[in-house]
C-alpha cells in the first residue's frame, strides 16, 4: 500500500490539512495524538518517570505541560523521549495499516519525520509550510503558550526551508492560498502514481 508522510513545523497547519485529506476518504493516521496515548501506559510512563524524575508528574501522572517544559529546554531529553515513542508510534502504525486494506492510500501526520529518520519508510512525503510568524501566532492562540516558548519548541525542529527541500510536495499554509485545491492536486498525483 502506498504510504504518505504528511509533516511541517508546530503551528503549520498540519492537523487542518490531514482533515481534508480525512474529508476526501483517506486515511490519516495521527502520530503525535498516538504518543501522546503512550504516556499513560503504565510500562511507558514508568520509563518516562525514571528518565525525567517526578517533576514531570502531577499526582504520579505525567503532565504533558510539564514533560514538554523539561524535553524542550534539552535537546538531548527530546531525543531520549523520543527514542522510547517513537518505535512504539510506528509499531502502532503497522498495526493501523493492516486495517485500512482497502484504501489507495494513507497518510501518517507526524511533525517529526525526518528528525525521526522516519521520513525514508514513506513512498511520498507531503510537508506543509508557513512563515514562522504566523506559525508562533496560530500556536500562542492555539495552546496559549507564550511565544518564547513557541520559539524554543521550533528550535528543535529541522528548518522549514530544510524539510520543504526534502520533500515531494509543499502545501503553502499562510493564508496566501487556499489548502483544498492544493490537497485535491496532490491526491490526483498519488492517484495516478498508484495506477
Amino acid at each position: 500500500m502506498l504510504k504518505a508522510g504528511l509533516t511541517g513545523n508546530i503551528g503549520s497547519g498540519k492537523s487542518a490539512v490531514a482533515s481534508v485529506f480525512a474529508a476526501i476518504g483517506i486515511p490519516v493516521f495521527h502520530a503525535d495524538e498516538e504518543s501522546k496515548k503512550f504516556l499513560k501506559i503504565p510500562g511507558v510512563s514508568k520509563s518516562i518517570i525514571q528518565l525525567f524524575g517526578m517533576e514531570i508528574t502531577v499526582d504520579g501522572v505525567i503532565d504533558n505541560k510539564r514533560l514538554a517544559s523539561v524535553v524542550f529546554g534539552n535537546t538531548h531529553s527530546l531525543n531520549q523521549l523520543n527514542l522510547l515513542l517513537h518505535p512504539l508510534v510506528m509499531q502502532e502504525f503497522s498495526s493501523w495499516l493492516g486495517l485500512k486494506a482497502g484504501a489507495p492510500y494513507v497518510i501518517m501526520e507526524s511533525a517529526i519525520l525526518f528528525e525521526t529518520g522516519y521520513a525514508e519508510e514513506f513512498d511520498y512525503i507531503i510537508h506543509v509550510s508557513c512563515d514562522e510568524e504566523t506559525a508562533i501566532d496560530r500556536v500562542v492562540r492555539r495552546d496559549g503558550l507564550p511565544a518564547e516558548m513557541v520559539i524554543r519548541r521550533m528550535e528543535h525542529q529541522m528548518k522549514n526551508d530544510d524539510k520543504a527541500r526534502l520533500s515531494d510536495f509543499i502545501i503553502i499554509n499562510d493564508g496566501s492560498q487556499l489548502i483544498i485545491p492544493q490537497v485535491i492536486s496532490i491526491h490526483k498525483k498519488l492517484l495516478g502514481s498508484i495506477m
